[in-house]
């Protein structure tokens, strides 16, 4: 019975939270960012040419809450938070005088209508990959879910929807009846570099050489750009804006305590995101530290994420990521049945599996660390959570070896 009137529920709780607070949203330029990789560095660069153009901003995504000057980490493990939230935040961020809103936007988050009455002024879509099928039901469900976030600026004036065309669904955003479309893609970008040390590209007559790795990621700035000339603001300052950002936490971060090999930690959780941190680190001996989600998510990517690895990595440890009430030893072994060709040792304590990942590294090999990236907590059974951060590990893990 609940399940039949879930969608009136969370309705309810969206018109009542925008209610209480006033709809905030009104007051601000919203900007949100959907897909399903890049949402977190996409909504980072855009809030930083923002800034750049001196506007005062706010930020909400998977990373953190930033109001002005003013932030704090993410403890939350979700993108959207509650109806409540987003609006209390929206309107903290209206009485702190900022103008603009850059919003990470889900579709978990809009399957239970956290987006309604955000009214977002523009929408950058990056791409779509299957995930979260098990919740959605489908992969058309999950597209269903992210189209709707695009729906909710269609027949108002001035909004816009920014798409990503290399990928196959993003001629679908640009189909909706929304005012200004702005298409974007690889192919707008002349002399493309891009290693494991930073990117560099030309767009018109705009040089960009940024510190972010990975084709990915130009594909991430290409979309920040095109809001940022959308919004009429100059070369100079959307340059500066994505220049100035060295690394975003838990994204491609190096972590560097002085050893002469790289040791990055990555949220990639899903087979694509693996094999683009993979790809770019495919001139380097790698040791590849992975696991997987339980709790039954997405239970088909697990042979996926080892196939990948046991393609590209050298080295191959299996440890615990968030098994929820799952057991953690059949999570890996399901990705273990992926692995054909090369050896993988399983260490359950992921602190154990990130140590030993360091101390077999040798200089110019780089140790990959993913799934979990900044998340804050490994969730075991029974709601039982253990504080965690890989990146904090591994800067004690190296120091313990560096001593």
């Amino acid at each position: 019975m609940f399940e039949f009137f879930q969608p009136v529920y969370h309705y309810g709780l969206a018109l009542l939270g925008a209610l209480i607070y006033r709809f905030p949203s009104k007051n601000l330029v919203v900007i949100g960012v959907t897909g399903t990789k890049g949402k977190t560095t996409t909504t980072e660069l855009v809030n930083s040419i923002l800034e750049s153009a001196g506007y005062k901003t706010a930020l909400q995504s998977t990373l953190r809450f930033k109001i002005g000057d003013k932030e704090k980490r993410n403890l939350l493990k979700m993108t959207v938070p509650g109806h409540f939230f987003m609006q209390k935040f929206l309107r903290d961020v209206v009485e702190a005088s900022c103008t603009h809103a850059v919003i990470e936007m889900s579709s978990e988050g809009a399957k239970q209508f956290r987006h309604k009455f955000i009214y977002p002024d523009a929408l950058i879509f990056t791409n779509l990959a299957p995930e979260h099928i098990e919740s959605h039901g489908s992969y058309e469900n999950y597209l269903r879910a992210k189209l709707s976030i695009a729906k909710e600026l269609e027949n108002k004036k001035e909004k816009v929807i920014i798409a990503n065309i290399d990928d196959k669904e993003g001629e679908k955003f640009l189909n909706l009846n929304i005012k200004n479309k702005i298409p974007y893609s690889l192919h707008d970008a002349m002399s493309i570099k891009s290693d494991e040390n930073g990117s560099s590209f030309q767009i018109g007559k705009m040089i960009i050489h940024s510190k972010l790795p990975g084709i990915f990621n130009v594909s991430n700035m290409l979309g920040a750009i095109a809001y940022a000339k959308f919004a009429g603001i100059p070369d100079e300052k959307i340059k500066e804006g994505l220049e100035k950002i060295n690394f975003v936490r838990g994204r491609m971060e190096k972590i560097d305590c002085g050893q002469g090999f790289d040791v990055v930690v990555d949220y990639a959780h899903t087979p694509d995101s693996l094999r683009a941190v993979y790809e770019t680190y495919k001139n380097h001996k790698t040791i590849c530290v992975l696991g997987n989600t339980g709790g039954g998510r997405d239970t088909w990517k697990r042979p996926e994420m080892g196939k990948i690895a046991d393609e590209y990595c050298d080295q191959i440890i299996l440890t615990n990521e968030d098994p929820y009430d799952e057991d953690p030893i059949k999570i890996l072994e399901d990705i273990k049945k992926g692995i054909l060709n090369k050896s993988c040792e399983i260490i359950m304590d992921r602190r154990q599996a990130i140590s030993k990942a360091i101390s077999l590294a040798k200089s110019d090999d780089a140790v990959l660390i993913t799934g979990k990236g900044t998340d804050p907590f490994i969730m075991g059974p029974n709601g039982i959570k253990q504080e965690w951060d890989d990146a904090t590990v591994a800067r004690e893990e190296l120091n313990k070896i560096l001593k």
